[in-house]
This record gives structure tokens, C-alpha cells and sequence, in this order.
């Protein structure tokens, strides 16, 4: 297994770019291919997760092309796709499953049957089965349908007024794209607001949609003309480098076409409560999606506390989040967060023991937890879990840490696969070992 060894670095300085946003380009690749003709798709992630969704998008027979720096996708059409002859394999990615799921279940007479790796084997699917079932889906799971592999039997959908007990993006968006095929109208009502990317993008490609509150509503549709798409920078990896830039002292850093959707950029607005010094540069927007340069510099905080509304904008971010609050003033609390336990690992029992065993403080409260600072860390080797943001946030950890800080790299490349080199071109002190 290849590992990352970080060292304490001061003064991290200069511009950088990130990678393209990983919600969106999964979305943009499922929506071109659904589409009538040809779209290109600019700055796309090419990430073990968004490669997922591609080559399941493949198998089904969507014709993809990967150019220079583009993805060329000739879209099918809405009930275009294909049988497909074996087993999709959606990787580690919770994106990919549950977004197909949603789709496949509304193609009729089509069987599918779709798995992932042993982490997302073990992830929970009824929040997205039960849904599409009262839609008319038939989809049978491991373990009383609530685990892959999924087997799918497409079905003539119809509408219905969904009611979900948690803000998820994933389970929205699959429930959106499985209306527009079901007879009928498709409600979907959330308890939070979730990140939209899949509202704008029905907006963007002219898709039936209207909001009311947090309620949104779809039908049927016959078809859509492709649009090309270009994916901003991807805050939830951005987020890493702001943390870099805050707590490294004497850094100042500028993170180049950020994504700044409303719905993610949670964590700019706690991190500012908190006495950050992050700044806007400039905005624009692509694909309905605004976009900007973001500069961060060293900062003193003040506790950081997150719970609430705000925690779908940031559940990513909280990770890194946790080692921001390492250096920040007094107690930071961390609640309303139990969507953690069911990501690529239990990210609160991850943040907790990663910090403690770094010579910080941390402990697990009803909900979340709570982070005592400042602390001075100490570089240690950390069990990661094999999740990426658990070992971008301690490789995060180990520029302010004395002595080495060692953490797994496989992970890395789900999301930011130039971690490594974008962390180095700032000047923190960090090199990949070979396995």
C-alpha cells in the first residue's frame, strides 16, 4: 500500500488549481448520456469514483471518448440505454449506485445488477430502495435490501410525493431522475436543504422542475438536447488547501475556479463566524453553477461550532474541519454529524481516534463531537480506514504536527488524485512512498 509522509511545513504560499467538482461530474456524465447528441464536458475529475460512473455508463452503451483535456459523451437518449452483459461496478462510489439506481429502475424490462467495492458494500441503500419502490420499482439487496450487490428489474414507474427523513443529495437526484420517466408527477420533499448541482442541472438543460420550499416536483418527459458542461473546481477538495492555508502559519493561498454553490459552501461561512481570513477574489458562473477564485491566510480562531441546518452544505468538509479546530481557541462542537458513521467509513470514530493519537484532544458526544484546541500535534501514523477525505484531513494535520505524520495514499486518488503534487507546489513538506 503506498503511503504519504508529511512533515511540519511553515509558510505555505502560491496559486493553485484544484480538481473539477466530483458531484457534478458525475452528474454531467449521466445527464450527457441520457441526452439527444453530443456534449463535451470540460475540466471533468478523472477520479476512481467518476470513473466509475463512466465505465458503468459504458457498459450500458453510451459512447464516451476521453480527449486531451474533454470528455466527448454521444447520448442515447432518455430510454436509450442497453442491457448490459455483466455486473456494473460502481467502485467506492456512493454517487454512482444510488444515482443509477434511481435511473435503471425506471428503464422497463431491463435487468441490471450493480455492486461495489467492500466499503460500499456495506453502505445503506434503503433510503434510496424504499423511495423507488413506492414508485412501482422492484430492486432486491443483501441483507433485507439494504446492502449491494442490487438487482434491478426495470419497471414502469409512477410519480409520488416523497417525504425523506435525511437531506441526502444522492437520494434526491436519484428520485428526480427516476420521475422524469415515471407516469405522473414525482414529488420530493427534504428536511434540509441538500446540495442542488442536480436541480441546477435540470435547469440548465431545460428538465422540468419547480420549488416550492423544499419541495421540488418532476414528470415524465420524451427526451433533451445535450449542452456542454464545465466543471468548476470542487470545494470539498479545495476545503484541504483552506485548511492548509489557516493553520499553516505565514501561508497565504490562492485556490483558483472554485465551485461556490450555495448549498456547499458551508464551511466557508463557519470557518468565517470563527475569525478566518478567507476572501472572494472574483465570481462567475458556468452551467448555472457560480464559480471563484478563494484566498486564505494564516489565521487565530476562535472554536468552531457546526450543527444544524448548515450540516448537509459541509458534511464532507467536517473532517478537515475537525483538524482546523486542533488550532483554534477552546472547545469546537460537532453535532447533528451521524450522517458521518455511513460514509466510506465512520468518519467520527476516524476523526476522533486519528486526533487523540496525534496528541490532541477529541472525544465522541451523542451526534458528533467535539475537538479541544490548540493543541500541539505530533506526528504519528494514522489508520485512515481507506477513506480519502479521512487521509487528506491527517495529511493536513501533519504540516503543523512535530516529526512525521504518515498516512495511506491509495484512498487519495476517489477524489484528488494530484493531492500530493498541489500540496508540494505550495511548499508543504510531503512525499508519496512507493508501496
Amino acid at each position: 500500500m503506498k503511503k504519504i509522509v508529511i512533515k511540519k511545513s511553515l509558510s505555505l504560499r502560491g496559486e493553485v488549481l484544484v480538481p473539477g467538482d466530483k458531484s457534478i461530474s458525475h452528474r454531467a456524465l449521466i445527464f450527457s448520456a441520457l441526452s439527444e447528441g453530443e456534449a463535451k464536458i470540460e475540466n471533468f475529475l478523472f477520479s476512481q469514483d467518476c470513473l466509475s460512473t463512466m465505465n458503468c455508463l459504458k457498459n450500458l452503451g453510451v459512447n464516451i471518448e476521453i480527449l486531451e483535456k474533454v470528455v466527448k459523451v454521444k447520448g442515447v437518449g432518455i430510454r436509450g440505454l442497453k442491457e448490459p452483459e455483466d455486473v456494473l461496478d460502481a467502485g467506492n462510489s456512493g454517487t454512482t449506485i444510488r444515482l443509477l439506481t434511481g435511473l435503471l429502475s425506471g428503464i422497463p424490462n431491463m435487468f441490471t445488477v450493480i455492486t461495489g467495492d467492500s466499503s460500499l458494500r456495506r453502505r445503506p441503500m434503503r433510503r434510496v430502495i424504499d423511495p423507488l419502490m413506492n414508485m412501482g420499482a422492484m430492486i432486491w439487496g443483501r441483507n433485507d435490501n439494504n446492502n449491494p450487490p442490487l438487482a434491478i428489474r426495470g419497471n414502469q414507474l409512477k410519480g409520488f410525493k416523497h417525504i425523506l427523513k435525511v437531506a441526502s443529495a444522492q437520494v434526491k437526484s436519484a428520485l428526480l431522475i427516476a420521475g422524469l420517466l415515471a407516469e405522473g408527477e414525482t414529488w420530493v420533499t427534504e428536511p434540509a436543504l441538500s446540495r442542488d448541482h442536480t436541480e441546477r442541472m435540470f435547469e440548465y438543460l431545460g428538465l422540468p422542475l419547480e420549488r416550492e420550499g423544499l419541495t421540488l416536483k418532476t414528470h415524465k418527459i420524451e427526451g433533451y438536447k445535450a449542452k456542454d458542461f464545465y466543471i468548476p473546481g470542487d470545494i470539498s477538495s479545495a476545503a484541504f488547501l483552506i485548511g492548509a492555508g489557516l493553520i499553516s502559519e505565514g501561508s497565504s493561498v490562492v485556490i483558483k475556479n472554485v465551485g461556490l454553490n450555495p448549498t456547499r459552501v458551508g464551511m466557508l461561512e463557519i470557518l468565517k463566524k470563527s475569525g478566518a481570513k478567507i476572501e472572494i477574489l472574483k465570481e462567475w458562473e458556468a452551467g448555472k453553477e457560480p464559480i471563484g477564485d478563494i484566498k486564505v491566510e494564516f489565521s487565530e480562531l476562535e472554536p468552531i461550532e457546526v450543527m444544524g441546518d448548515i450540516v448537509p452544505s459541509l458534511i464532507d468538509e467536517v473532517p478537515i474541519l475537525a483538524i482546523i479546530a486542533t488550532q483554534a481557541k477552546g472547545k469546537s462542537v460537532f453535532k447533528d454529524v451521524e450522517e458521518l458513521k455511513v460514509k466510506e467509513s465512520d468518519r467520527i470514530k476516524a476523526i476522533v481516534n486519528g486526533i487523540n493519537k496525534m496528541g490532541g484532544k477529541a472525544e465522541e458526544i451523542d451526534g458528533g463531537f467535539v475537538v479541544y484546541g490548540p493543541s500541539k500535534l505530533i506526528g504519528s501514523e494514522i489508520d485512515t480506514f481507506s477513506d480519502h477525505r479521512i487521509a487528506m484531513s491527517f495529511a493536513i494535520a501533519g504540516l503543523v504536527a512535530e516529526g512525521e505524520t504518515i498516512v495511506e495514499s491509495e484512498s487519495i486518488s476517489i477524489s484528488f488524485p494530484n493531492f500530493v503534487e498541489v500540496i508540494f507546489q505550495l511548499g508543504g513538506n510531503i512525499i508519496e512512498l512507493s508501496a
